[in-house]
């Protein structure tokens, strides 16, 4: 193991983390104006329903899907007699299935963006690369599918699993769990972990209004007498 495994996946880790959430605490706390999602919308309605329910279905399938995935304790899988082997097929297609609706909703969105007019002048250079990293991310992950078919027994999935609890839990040996994965899945996850970064720089801040908006699922109905 190299040294510049290690940082990328043993240190890196940590320093995308915190950007992300010091960064967005910060961009919250001085640019509450700036803090929006920038819907086009106004300026042209067309494909943009179509493209957003397929990309946020998908997007969030993949995030609570690695979630869950990454850091369930493996003992738990086992316990309830779920097979590694089981497990990464489950796993292989349910993101095959979200990764699909979400890469099909993000081309219609970046065709959309960039061919019309108006939404293309209001575009910013910051929207593009956003838009162009999601895409390598999700097209590097979708790859990691045809790559895992020939490895069935599971071993992968578990080295990853390891180096997820490992980084959370702060144990320095993290890195050492996926040194021997092939460099497909360090490419996807160097890509992932890099999102982090480059989140409170975006749009993509709005994700943290969507969470704290949970709550109103649950506000009581609100009467609106008519004139």
């Amino acid at each position: 193991m190299n040294t510049l495994h290690q940082f990328l996946f043993g240190v890196y880790p940590y320093i995308a983390l915190s950007i992300f959430l010091l960064g967005s605490l910060a961009r919250f706390e001085r640019e509450q104006y700036t803090w929006k999602s920038d819907s086009s919308q106004l300026l042209y309605r067309g494909q943009l329903r179509l493209g957003n329910i397929l990309f946020h279905i998908g997007i969030l399938g993949l995030f609570f899907g690695h979630l869950v995935g990454l850091l369930t304790p493996v003992v738990v899988w086992d316990t309830l007699g779920v097979s590694h082997s089981v497990k990464q097929a489950v796993a292989m297609a349910a993101g095959g299935i979200m990764g699909m609706l979400c890469l099909v909703g993000l081309l219609i969105l970046v065709h959309r963006r960039l061919t019309h007019p108006r939404i293309a002048h209001v575009t910013r250079p910051g929207d593009k690369i956003l838009l162009l990293w999601l895409l390598v991310t999700l097209l590097l992950g979708l790859s990691t599918i045809v790559l895992s078919a020939g490895h069935m027994d599971g071993h992968m999935m578990v080295q990853f699993m390891t180096w997820a609890q490992h980084i959370i839990t702060f144990q320095g040996d993290a890195a050492s769990h996926i040194a021997e994965v092939p460099v497909l899945f360090k490419a996807h996850l160097f890509m992932g972990l890099t999102l982090f970064v480059i989140f409170p720089f975006t749009r993509l801040v709005h994700v943290w209004s969507g969470f704290a908006s949970v709550g109103y699922l649950g506000r009581a109905w609100q009467l609106v007498r008519p004139r």
